[in-house]
């Protein structure tokens, strides 16, 4: 068995060009390919007749190669085009807003955000000196925290 794997090694590396470029269709995130690639290399090898444990080595070394040296410059050109606008609770972050009911030091309150939403929130005493910040106060969003905003007054225009 072993004697006919190594006679006919082309096959075990088309067998993983094919297993390569499957998973790459549903990672997308060029590795596979990489590795896919460089197997196609091993088929070529193997019907050059080069020694297995050669094509082994060959192969490995030319799949590090591309992962270091292509994947990048194809990641980078796939995203070139991307919208580098924020989004999600990412957005939210510097957002402002209003205070709808006063957030006490060690609690909760709620707020009402530039873009509509009301938001449950809390503020960060080591950014807010205040002991309580009141209704109608305005606010900066300063991270989120689970389905709360943790605010704070500095800068709040």
């Amino acid at each position: 068995m072993i004697d006919f794997l190594i006679n006919n090694a082309w096959v075990l590396w088309l067998s993983l060009v094919l297993i390569f470029l499957v998973i790459e269709m549903f990672t997308l995130e060029f590795t596979a390919l990489m590795l896919g690639v460089a197997s196609l290399g091993g088929v070529l090898l193997s019907l050059l007749a080069i020694p297995f444990w050669l094509q082994v080595i060959i192969v490995a070394v030319l799949s590090l190669l591309l992962i270091l040296f292509l994947r990048p410059s194809l990641l980078h050109w796939l995203k070139r085009d991307s919208d580098p606008t924020k989004s999600n609770v990412d957005a939210l972050i510097g957002l402002g807003g209003v205070v709808e009911t006063t957030i006490p030091r060690d609690g909760v309150g709620t707020v009402k955000l530039t873009n509509g939403e009301t938001w449950t929130a809390r503020f960060d005493p080591e950014q807010t000196p205040l002991e309580i910040i009141e209704r109608g106060q305005e606010i900066v969003v300063a991270a989120v925290s689970g389905a709360r905003v943790i605010v704070h007054t500095e800068g709040a225009s």
